[in-house]
This record gives C-alpha cells, sequence and structure tokens, in this order.
C-alpha cells in the first residue's frame, strides 16, 4: 500500500493567517516546549479571533514557528491542525479539494488514490482521537 501522506517539512502548509487554531492541550504543550508561561506565549505569539485562539502569522504571512532554513521550530509539539494535515474535512469530502492539495503539498502522494487516500485518513483519525 502505498502512503498517502508523507511530510516532507517544506513549509507549504505553514503559510495563511489564521489556519492555526490551538486548544488548551496545544497552549500547555507550546508553552512548556518553549519554557515560557502560557500567558506569555499567548501575548506573545497569538491572537483571538472569532473567540478563538491562533497562532499569528509573520510579515511573509507565514506561522510565526515556521523558518525558512530549519522549518517547524515547535515540531514536536506542533498543533491539531498541523498533526492532523491533510486529512481535513475539506479533503475528506471532495476529491477536487484533495487534487488541488496535491499540488500544493509534496508530502501527499500523487500515486494514491483519492480511496486509499479516505482509508489510511480513517486509520489515522482513528488512531490519533
Amino acid at each position: 500500500m502505498k502512503k498517502a501522506f508523507e511530510c516532507k517539512m517544506c513549509g507549504a502548509c505553514c503559510y495563511g493567517k489564521g489556519g492555526i487554531i490551538i486548544d488548551s492541550k496545544d497552549l500547555k504543550n507550546i508553552s512548556r516546549f518553549l519554557q515560557i508561561e502560557e500567558k506569555e506565549f499567548m501575548d506573545e505569539f497569538c491572537e483571538i479571533d472569532h473567540g478563538k485562539i491562533s497562532v499569528i502569522c509573520g510579515p511573509d504571512n507565514a506561522c510565526i514557528f515556521y523558518d525558512e532554513g530549519k522549518g517547524c521550530l515547535i515540531h514536536p509539539v506542533k498543533p491539531e491542525p498541523c498533526r492532523r494535515w491533510p486529512f481535513y474535512p475539506a479533503l475528506l469530502k471532495d476529491p477536487d479539494n484533495w487534487e488541488y492539495a496535491k499540488d500544493a503539498c509534496p508530502g501527499i502522494s500523487r500515486d494514491c488514490s483519492y480511496k486509499e487516500f479516505i482509508k489510511q485518513a480513517q486509520q489515522w483519525l482513528s488512531s490519533n482521537s
């Protein structure tokens, strides 16, 4: 079976404001990883939008924790949306969205069928929930 996704740490998914919503578990884990208090993490690296906490972007519109030369600076504790990629509802419900994502993300296998992608997504989601 061809693996549907294997992260290449290219950073393509690290761009775009508002997509990195974190929960209290992420807040705690990232703060601990950075060795700072949760309030300091919130004040320095987050914003609240529509009642949700999200990681801010830098001037290049990339996640503040993405470094072009090093990749994700918090990779061991990356937030839920980052861990979940590409197994997002929009890609699981619509083959056209999946095809578009394949063009944008080199980690999504070009040889994997949509049916196999769905199967592997279901396996990943059940083992990571």
